[in-house]
């Protein structure tokens, strides 16, 4: 084989790994891109409009999340939660900065039992942009917003984000169907209804002395 060939083909399989980077590299982009979104750009505009410097810090944010143990909220946990956000929207009505700020604890609550590492407020940001991006987003936009001085339609657009990421992180969004939905509409539905059959249980008693006591007098001959 001449010297012209070779040199020929060493430049043909320079071309073709160079493409196949190039190819990687915008696949890996393309993949950050979507599965962080407007995460994604954020670092993007914060290293000047590189890339790669985005997609590396992405794919460390990566690593690190994976190291952590999380976990999926059991039915109980998902019916007890359900509850206390509801409680929540009721007192937006009276006390939107409260209900603000109760809505934030229990977002907090809820990843704590996740497992997120809620001590570490930048490790479970980090975990949330990675498991969550689309709500975080939002979440992340009204962060800077002061509870104790916003307006009520800053408060409203509040808790809109956060029960987008309460619903993300509780897997109580609205639509989704399935049998771990219904066992949790059970267990919800049947924590409301345990008072009242609390209450049947102790009248019990009382109904079978009454039903005795009526039985004595039919059976008593009269005078």
């Amino acid at each position: 084989m001449s010297t012209g060939a070779i040199i020929g083909i060493v430049i043909a399989v320079i071309v073709v790994v160079a493409i196949a980077v190039v190819a990687s590299t915008a696949m890996r982009q393309a993949r950050l891109r979507r599965q962080f979104g407007p995460e994604y750009d954020r670092l993007v505009e914060k290293h000047g409009g590189n890339k790669r410097k985005a997609a590396a810090e992405l794919t460390e944010r990566e690593r690190r999340v994976r190291a952590l143990n999380l976990r999926e909220l059991t039915p109980e946990q998902q019916a007890r939660y359900s509850g206390d956000w509801a409680a929540v929207q009721e007192r937006f009505v009276d006390s939107p900065a409260e209900a603000v700020g109760a809505a934030h604890t229990l977002i907090w609550n809820v990843m704590r039992d996740r497992g997120y590492p809620a001590d570490d407020r930048n490790a479970s940001m980090d975990a949330l942009a990675v498991h969550h991006s689309r709500a975080f987003e939002g979440y992340r936009k009204v962060q800077a917003v002061p509870a104790d001085s916003a307006s009520t339609e800053q408060l409203r657009e509040s808790m809109i984000h956060y029960r987008a990421l309460f619903e993300d992180l509780t897997g109580l969004r609205e639509g989704q169907a399935g049998p771990q939905r219904d066992r949790v509409a059970e267990i919800r539905d049947g924590s409301a209804g345990a008072p009242a059959a609390e209450n049947r249980d102790a009248a019990a008693p009382e109904r079978d002395l009454a039903a005795e006591d009526g039985s004595r007098a039919a059976d008593t001959p009269r005078r």
